[in-house]
């Protein structure tokens, strides 16, 4: 048959409607390797299945109308909604995980309206009680936003509690969103007899037998303890009904077996008082905590959120804060506590009890504030607690001194109170074994894993925190500490080297945590001790044990000590005197090349002594141990060590050369100043100056008449020789003659300080200046006819003057007082009239 005119037009139209009435969504597939896979865009509907009852959640793609996504909504609790936009749920049938991305949270909100409704009135139908009033989705698609609002506040009233309603009632408050448990929980408690009657339809269906219904209890009370209200937390936790909903608790429906808790709580768990508690609402909120964390840890421990989880546990540190400031305001209460811990006549059980009663009150009282806490602790030593806790860790107990050391780590919230007691019964304590000692004791007494670390924990505490208010304290301590028994940790190192007397490896390790520690906040304390009884040489021999842990330990304090005292250069010294590093490179080169933590330590420490500059211990390292260490060389860290070690010898060798140069360019600058002062000089001085020099060489230089050459005394390089009244009293050093065959045998230092001679003695050519030598100075100063001192100054400490006076002015010259008498004559003649040759 054909197609009728218009029929094509009117399903497009038809088609068209119905997209605008549906809400534009994406469509996400959960893939295998945890990613979301987008299959399409397109709009979603709810509507009924052609051919069947069942409504169905339907998306068809928005360009060519495939269907995308076809789902049966089901009454099991699988959908979520993620955030305003996002319905996500998992497919039972296909094993699928999928979600719609809303493009309106508008849309999101009104889909997941319906969803639960339509869930609503599935589940009624297979309880079989409650009918609902079956709803036409896609009418209520239709429905604006203030008729849902309605359908919101009617679906808060509930119908009466009864076996029949259970399941609308569950379903009522599994259905609710966050911002309606508020008014979902006021419902409840609106209704006073709401409570009571799950008590007694309970006692009821126990009574019967009937499992379904209590199964439904259960699920019920369940979902009303994750409504998360506090105002039900106080009903149902009261001692009306608290033991009736953990017997409610017992139904499980996930468990085959029917738990008996309710009459272990009556039965089993006991209350034991140490010391009777006079006060009936201090041991109620003890029943009731140790009930609360009954439920929440060992009925409930999986079936709880984290908000329901932080309420229950707020609850439980509320009460325990009450019960401890009732008890520690309670002075009768403390008095009796404390007078009967320290009674010679109580039993051992007794003493027991009381002594865990003890540990419990201080940990429960961590639930206080910081301010109640400090209080509580000075209460409590002013009370004598820490004489009692010195008894209890003498005891061979382990649960005893296990008890001690818990309430001891408690009181060090104010460690200065414990400071003070250990400085002040130190000499008085009883047996010879102060507090201290006791603790020394514990950290190396094998009592296990957990005793060992309190014990390390608690001299942690006292060994820092020092505050400007608390300096005196702490420092009479830690003087007390290293005087007493820092030695003593120190010979169970030493003796472990001995198989039958070696602690335990748990025992060393703390020790060396402890070391590290004391290195860390007192390094002029731990240098001093090892200076004194070579303390660290005894911990290196922990790198000859098997176990890998304590010599890396021992190589830690190494490194710690280097670190903390990096500044200190008689410690450096130290290391290198006694070759301490020696067992460290030793281990870390049976080593080898394996990877391990021995090998991380190790090269740590070499990399911390290279980028700290410690030259002294780079130096020692290559040039005592490279033989050892040129096996890894081809590690980065090594490399960078012989560079750095490198580059200290080559500013080294740079110094040198630097400081023997500038030497020597400093007697050629010496040189070069002489020569320009020479040279800026004036014609008439420059005339004066050679007139000068001619005087001064036929001074030293006489003809060969059988006449003596004698020598020209040496003068103060401070100045030279001026021609005033002072020098009339100069008297010059006695001369030594020379014999005449010995006058020509001297030989002179330098050419230009004499002419060429004849065989007569005779001066053939006037002294000539060379260019490549230095001119030479006068003398002595010379006056001018104006009185005046001559310019031609030599500076006193010139290098000229060091270098050629020895070698020019020889013992075979005439004395410096016969060369004065010439200058004089000579300098006259000069003032009146040009000399004249020969």
């Amino acid at each position: 048959m054909g197609e009728k005119p218009g029929q094509g037009r009117k399903e497009a139209w038809q088609g068209e409607s119905l997209r605008t009435r549906m809400k534009r969504v994406k469509v996400y597939r959960l893939e295998d390797n945890g990613k979301w896979d987008d299959q399409g865009t397109g709009h979603v509907t709810i509507d009924y299945i052609e051919g069947s009852k069942d409504l169905a959640l339907a998306v068809v793609d928005e360009e060519d109308n495939d269907t995308l996504l076809l789902h049966n909504i089901t009454p099991d609790d699988i959908y979520r909604k993620q955030e305003e936009t996002i319905i996500s749920w998992r497919d039972p049938e296909k094993a699928l995980e999928l979600a719609l991305s809303f493009q309106e949270a508008e849309s999101c909100s009104f889909i997941w309206e319906n969803m639960c409704t339509i869930q609503l009135e599935l589940q009624s139908k297979i309880l079989g009680s409650h009918e609902v009033r079956p709803q036409r989705t896609v009418k209520s698609l239709e429905a604006p936003r203030d008729s849902l609002s309605r359908g919101k506040s009617l679906a808060f009233e509930l119908p009466p509690l009864e076996l029949s309603s259970l399941s609308v009632i569950l379903k009522t408050i599994l259905l609710c969103d966050v911002t309606q448990q508020t008014r979902l929980a006021d419902l409840i408690l609106k209704d006073r007899d709401f409570f009571p009657k799950i008590v007694d339809l309970f006692r009821t269906c126990k009574g019967l037998g009937d499992m379904d219904g209590l199964h439904k209890i259960f699920r019920l009370v369940k979902a009303i303890i994750l409504l998360n209200s506090a105002a039900i937390f106080d009903k149902i936790f009261s001692d009306d009904f608290i033991l009736d909903i953990i017997g409610v608790l017992e139904y499980d429906p996930e468990d085959r077996n029917v738990q008996n808790h309710s009459a272990f709580l009556k039965e089993h768990a006991v209350f034991k008082e140490a010391i009777p508690i006079r006060n009936a609402s201090v041991v109620s909120k003890i029943h009731q905590t140790y009930r609360i964390c009954y439920i929440k840890d060992v009925i409930l421990p999986k079936g709880l959120d984290e908000a329901t989880l932080a309420s229950l546990n707020a609850i439980i540190n509320a009460n325990n804060a009450f019960v401890v400031c009732l008890l520690k305001d309670d002075t009768s209460f403390m008095q009796r506590l404390f007078a009967t811990m320290r009674s010679s006549n109580i039993s051992a059980e007794s003493k027991r009890e009381l002594v865990l009663f003890l540990r419990e009150f201080c940990t429960v009282s961590s639930s206080l504030q910081p301010a109640q806490r400090m209080q509580l602790s000075r209460d409590l030593a002013s009370r004598g607690v820490f004489d009692i806790i010195s008894d209890v860790l003498r005891s061979q107990e382990k649960v005893l001194v296990s008890a001690g050391t818990d309430i001891l780590h408690y009181l060090t919230q104010d460690p200065n109170l414990l400071r003070s007691y250990i400085a002040n019964h130190e000499e008085s304590s009883r047996e010879g074994i102060s507090l201290l000692g006791l603790l020394i004791e514990g950290i190396a007494t094998d009592f296990g894993g957990e005793m060992l670390c309190q014990f390390l924990e608690i001299l942690k505490v006292l060994l820092d925190g020092c505050t400007a208010d608390t300096v005196t304290q702490c420092r009479d301590f830690i003087e007390l500490f290293y005087e007493k028994c820092f030695d003593k940790l120190i010979n169970i190192i030493e003796s472990s080297r001995v198989e039958e007397y070696s602690a335990k490896l748990e025992i060393l390790y703390n020790i060396c945590e402890l070391l590290c520690f004391c290195a860390r906040h007192h390094p002029y304390k731990i240098k001093i001790t090892f200076f004194g009884s070579n303390s660290m040489e005894k911990i290196l021999t922990l790198t000859r044990r098997r176990e890998r842990s304590l010599v890396v330990a021992a190589v830690r304090i190494m490194r710690t000590i280097i670190g903390a005292c990096r500044n200190d250069e008689l410690l450096i010294s130290h290391v290198i005197e006694f070759n301490t590093l020696k067992p460290i490179i030793e281990v870390f080169v049976e080593n080898g090349n394996r990877y391990n933590m021995l090998h991380s330590t190790v090269l740590e420490l070499l990399d911390f002594i290279r980028k700290e500059n410690l030259k002294s211990l780079v130096v020692y390292v290559v040039e005592s141990f490279w033989d050892q260490l040129l096996m890894f060389e081809q590690l980065t860290s090594i490399q960078a060590f012989k560079l750095k070690y490198q580059e200290y010898v080559d500013i080294a060798e740079e110094t040198q050369t630097t400081s023997v140069d500038h030497t020597r360019k400093a007697d050629e600058r010496g040189l070069d100043k002489e020569e320009e002062d020479y040279f800026s000089k004036d014609s008439n001085e420059e005339d004066s100056a050679a007139q000068t020099r001619h005087a001064h060489q036929q001074c030293l230089v006489k003809p060969a008449n059988g006449s003596e050459i004698h020598h020209i005394p040496a003068r103060p390089k401070s100045g030279g020789l001026v021609d005033n009244d002072s020098d009339k009293d100069y008297k010059p050093s006695p001369k030594r003659p020379v014999k005449a065959d010995e006058a020509l045998n001297i030989p002179m230092a330098s050419p230009s300080s004499l002419d060429s001679k004849d065989a007569d003695g005779n001066i053939l050519k006037k002294p000539k200046l060379e260019d490549n030598q230095s001119p030479l100075s006068p003398a002595s100063s010379i006056k001018n006819s104006d009185g005046n001192d001559d310019v031609g100054k030599a500076s006193p400490g010139s290098p000229d003057q060091q270098q050629h006076a020895p070698e020019s002015l020889d013992s075979g010259h005439q004395t410096g007082d016969d060369c004065m008498k010439d200058a004089e004559d000579t300098t006259k003649t000069t003032d009146s009239e040009p000399s004249t040759a020969g």
